[in-house]
């Protein structure tokens, strides 16, 4: 029985622990997949040559915060605008002699926190009219992101910390169950080395056990979500969270980290605690 308490323990506390790590790197990776989709917008002066374009793009793409310069001709805006009107709203512009719409770059950037730096920069360039970057959203972004970052760091922190206490009592009293074996094996003559090798094997499989089905449950319940994300809401992919880590991609670490985790709580802790009986 006290075996078995210490594997639902271990089960239990590497769920807890695990799915919040999982959680986590999902969150990060959500609020950088958002960063990623930022970009500014360099509005380009009419009347300038191709050659002017293309060495404007060049500044730009030397900018050592710029990830990609992508030009998108005042041609190829219109005729995206006009799929998005109505018949009523076509009719509108049917008569236009000339297209309204500028030749911009959209730039994305390398690191979201210096987005209104870079777009100060790209504006000191010639042949720039103005740029247009989110520049608040990026910083309730970063905002977020840091805060988030403190909440799961203290919320994993406080969950190791409960666990092992709890996985520490329970091994202590699995120990206690057999305290009066352990003197009996101390009286006829058995090292504490002796003693202590069954204690350490036990409590290694019952956590690499608990360990395996804590495993399952959370492959089960992770694919479960992410089926559930990435397929049934289509919502969600225009915020941001289609780009979830599938667990195919994290397994091999996951089943490395909960094994490991799992042999090395249940065999130290049993060990540990079995040493306070071995003083007859």
């Amino acid at each position: 029985m006290m075996s078995f308490a210490s594997f639902c323990i271990i089960l239990v506390s590497l769920l807890m622990v695990g799915v919040s790590v999982l959680v986590t790197i999902n969150l990060n990776r959500i609020i950088s997949g958002i960063e990623d989709q930022s970009e500014a917008a360099v509005t380009i002066k009419d009347g300038i040559d191709k050659s002017a374009r293309e060495k404007l793009q060049e500044q730009i793409e030397g900018l050592p915060n710029v990830a990609s310069v992508t030009f998108y001709s005042k041609d190829e805006a219109w005729e995206n605008m006009k799929s998005d009107m109505s018949d009523e709203q076509q009719d509108l512009f049917r008569y236009a002699d000339e297209n309204p719409l500028p030749d911009t770059f959209r730039v994305t950037v390398k690191d979201i926190k210096l987005m209104s730096d870079t777009s100060m920069q790209i504006e000191t360039f010639d042949n720039v009219d103005s740029v247009k970057s989110p520049t608040q959203f990026a910083d309730v972004l970063v905002s977020i992101k840091n805060i988030l970052s403190i909440i799961m760091t203290a919320v994993i922190t406080a969950l190791i910390v409960v666990c092992l206490i709890i996985i520490s009592n329970t091994t202590r009293a699995s120990v206690f169950a057999r305290r009066k074996e352990i003197n009996i094996m101390k009286y006829v003559g058995a090292t504490n080395t002796f003693i202590r090798i069954p204690f350490f094997i036990e409590g290694m499989i019952v956590g690499v056990v608990a360990a395996a089905a804590a495993l399952l449950l959370t492959q089960f319940a992770y694919t479960s979500v992410y089926n559930i994300f990435k397929n049934d809401m289509k919502l969600w992919t225009v915020l941001g969270v289609d780009n979830l880590y599938p667990f195919s991609k994290m397994f091999l670490k996951v089943t490395v980290s909960y094994l490991v985790s799992g042999a090395f709580i249940g065999a130290i802790g049993t060990s540990i605690s079995a040493g306070k009986h071995l003083k007859v």
